[in-house]
């Protein structure tokens, strides 16, 4: 297994498929390095020799925000938005959607699953 980033990467991926895997690295990003580094972007990560991974673990190193700095630099932005109570920093601390979608009818996700008020009353009678 290869490891580029931090991550260990399968063998049997194809690359550009392969580095899919790293935080921060989505599809065109993924293409677009191939192309840079000029290595094939089907070639599977077992076929790959020691230079080609050093080329593209420079080119990443050089050119990419990933993984732990890029979950940083996110966390760090969205506690400054709570910090000064902006619109959006208050909507991330409720726990709601902070792009301006719905939350009458949708917004599950942020939201959470909804529960009765006070509780489902019973009523049992024997008679």
């Amino acid at each position: 297994m290869a490891r580029i980033a931090g991550i260990e990467i399968e063998n049997e991926k194809r690359l550009w498929v392969a580095l899919l895997g790293i935080y921060g690295v989505g599809e065109t990003s993924a293409k677009e390095m191939c192309k840079k580094t000029k290595i094939d972007e089907n070639t599977k990560i077992k076929d790959l020799t020691e230079v080609q991974l050093d080329v593209i673990r420079k080119y990443i190193e050089e050119n990419f925000v990933v993984e732990g700095e890029l979950r940083q630099n996110i966390f760090r932005d969205i506690k400054r938005l709570k910090d000064i109570r902006c619109y959006r920093g208050i909507r991330h601390k409720l726990g709601l959607p902070v792009r301006g979608q719905r939350t009458r009818h949708n917004a599950r996700t942020r939201k959470g699953r909804g529960r009765a008020v006070g509780g489902l009353k019973r009523v049992l009678e024997k008679t």
